[in-house]
């Protein structure tokens, strides 16, 4: 037995060696390594090997962004307002050396960083600026912690301001300005519609009184031309009629009905006159009606004769 005892403990110290000299570094870290108490190198993921009880791990820097609360703190406006504000930083580790050996706790001086950079920036705006240029903010404040922690090896990568408090007092007066500025608009809007309407309806109107005049002089129109039509209607019939009764007069027995027919018209004429007035119209020719008669029968005579000799 004793003579296996060594050989075991042989076996078991070159194990610790070995499990002391095989590393294996996780995925987004860095293993910082020093020989003898100065740095040696800087191992990255996956299988590494150092020199046991000479070799050590110094530092294991997790090289993953990481996200940081910066607690709140009160800081004063351009125009004196005390405010209380607070936010969170995203930072990651670019240089694991810088981190290791250039700071003593880069996540504290970084959060020391962002609040100092915070007062800063605030203490250069309005604060109703605050408000309305967060985005600005965020963008100022980051730029000068990269500008100081270059040198740690750490860059940030965002910062957003979570929340920023104003005094009671001073919300109280947003708040009636809020509510003033709202009623102004409603205000504005209100008027803005009534004026709207009323143009909408001086327009209505407008436009109804030239749809009104429109129509009327389309009536006018078509009543004129209407009235062209009938007339033109009226004197082709009536052309059309001399014209047949210029024809019709071109023969003896048409005449002879124009005769008839003038005699007939003036024998009318007279008796609606004599019926119509009491004065009595005296032909200076005493026969004249007697005449006109006899012409009417001596037409009516050659018709017939006409009519039987045909």
């Amino acid at each position: 037995m004793p003579e296996l005892f060594v050989p075991v403990l042989s076996v078991i110290a070159v194990l610790i060696v070995i499990s002391k000299a095989v590393l294996i570094v996780p995925q987004n870290m860095a293993f910082i390594v020093e020989r003898l108490g100065k740095y040696h190198d800087t191992m990255t993921a996956g299988m590494q090997f150092i020199i046991p009880f000479i070799d050590r791990i110094a530092y294991r820097v997790s090289l993953k962004e990481s996200a940081i609360d910066i607690p709140s703190q009160a800081a004063i406006t351009k125009d004196n307002i005390s405010l209380t504000i607070d936010g969170v930083l995203y930072i990651k580790v670019m240089e694991p050396y810088k981190a290791s050996y250039g700071i003593d706790n880069y996540e504290y001086a970084v959060i020391q960083l962002a609040q100092t950079s915070m007062r800063s920036e605030l203490g250069k705006l309005d604060l109703d600026k605050t408000f309305e240029e967060r985005d600005n903010l965020n963008a100022k404040i980051i730029e000068a912690i990269n500008q100081a922690s270059a040198a740690w090896g750490v860059q940030v990568m965002r910062y957003e301001v979570k929340d920023i408090s104003p005094p009671a007092s001073v919300l109280d007066a947003m708040e009636k300005q809020m509510r003033a500025e709202r009623e102004k608009r409603a205000a504005i809007l209100d008027s803005e519609g009534k004026r709207q309407a009323a143009i909408n309806l001086a327009e209505g109107e407008k436009q109804a009184t030239v749809l009104a005049a429109e129509a009327d002089k389309a009536e006018q129109v078509l009543k004129a031309e209407g009235e062209a039509l009938s007339i033109e209607l009226v004197a082709a019939a009536r052309a059309k009629a001399l014209t047949m009764i210029g024809e019709a007069a071109a023969t003896t027995e048409g005449q002879a009905a124009v005769q008839l027919d003038l005699a007939t018209e003036a024998i009318a004429a007279k008796k609606a006159i004599a019926r119509a007035s009491t004065v009595v119209l005296m032909d200076n020719d005493k026969s004249a009606a007697g005449h006109t008669v006899a012409e009417a029968l001596s037409v009516v005579a050659a018709m017939q004769k006409s009519g039987s000799l045909s």
